[in-house]
């Protein structure tokens, strides 16, 4: 985000989202909803000037994108240097990209007909897309990737870039999850579990999870537990009032082990409830934990 953004506090907040089709517009969109921006999808170009040259009583957030007639990127360009140039708004260009690659793959997926190319294929469309944009790209004050962001990935960046309500400390989220799946993608701090015994090996607690307390006591009579959770407790409740400090509204950390299902579960629950006492605003996710509750709800629904 630029600095002006950041500064012009006291200005009210518009945020212009726009980037290819399949990219997560709608996602990132309704994430900025959620926190409490008046939300409008496929805005025309031509009815932002008047729309924002009322006094805005809360942030707003609109999607401009190729799929409207009004749309031309010499007419978005423009806007956004209008809107610049008159100081009446905090603005940030918000570009959702994605690799071409993976958009097609996103389209045959779904059997979506691409916008752009109704008549012919998903990948003229994309294509297309991506040379039609590429100037409002390199003019972004945000650039956002979703190749490798889950839905809930997509919405906490958004929330962490944009929902800085009054009032309100930094929060902080705290994930497990497998190695073998990967880092989940915008963690802060990684702390690996995997040397820690495994429940997994012991017949009674497989099935179970972190959060049962049978495999948390499992997990912290290990000898080796203590000190490790110990240490990283205090590495973080040090540096939580820095990031603060700094303007941080969201710190990730994030716990792996080799099935995301018992010792970093453990770990992740532990420290969630230290830092809650100490009052600061925690969630928690469970990566692993989230994607076998889908499987099973698919499969009961089949």
């Amino acid at each position: 985000m630029t600095d002006a953004a950041i500064q012009d506090s006291d200005l009210a907040q518009l945020v212009l989202l726009t980037g290819p089709s399949g990219a997560g517009r709608s996602t990132a969109l309704k994430a900025l909803e959620d926190i409490g921006f008046e939300a409008i999808d496929n805005m025309p170009i031509s009815l932002v000037r008047p729309l924002v040259a009322a006094p805005l009583e809360r942030p707003l957030a609109l999607v401009l994108d190729p799929r409207n007639r009004d749309f031309s990127v010499d007419a978005l360009l423009a806007l956004v240097g209008d809107l610049q140039s008159l100081g009446r708004v905090n603005l940030d260009l918000v570009f959702l990209d994605c690799p071409v690659p993976v958009l097609i793959r996103r389209f045959s997926e779904t059997r979506r007909r691409h916008p752009l190319s109704p008549d012919g294929t998903a990948r003229e469309g994309i294509e297309f897309e991506a040379r039609l944009l590429a100037p409002v790209r390199l003019r972004a004050d945000v650039l956002i990737d979703t190749e490798a962001l889950t839905p809930h990935d997509l919405r906490a960046r958004m929330h962490g870039l944009f929902d800085d309500r009054a009032g309100q400390s930094m929060r902080v989220q705290i994930e497990s999850f497998s190695y073998k799946r990967g880092i989940p993608a915008g963690v802060d701090l990684v702390f690996d579990c995997r040397f820690l015994k495994n429940p997994h090996w012991q017949a009674d607690l497989r099935r179970l999870d972190g959060r049962d307390a049978r495999v948390a006591g499992f997990v912290s009579a290990d000898h080796r537990f203590d000190g490790f959770f110990r240490r990283i407790h205090e590495l973080v409740e040090s540096l939580l009032p820095e990031y603060a400090h700094e303007g941080k509204s969201q710190l990730t950390i994030g716990f792996g082990c080799t099935g995301g299902q018992h010792r970093s579960v453990a770990t992740a629950e532990k420290l969630a409830i230290a830092l809650a006492q100490t009052k600061w605003q925690v969630s928690k996710r469970h990566r692993e934990l989230e994607r076998i509750a889908t499987q099973v709800a698919i499969a009961e629904n089949e």
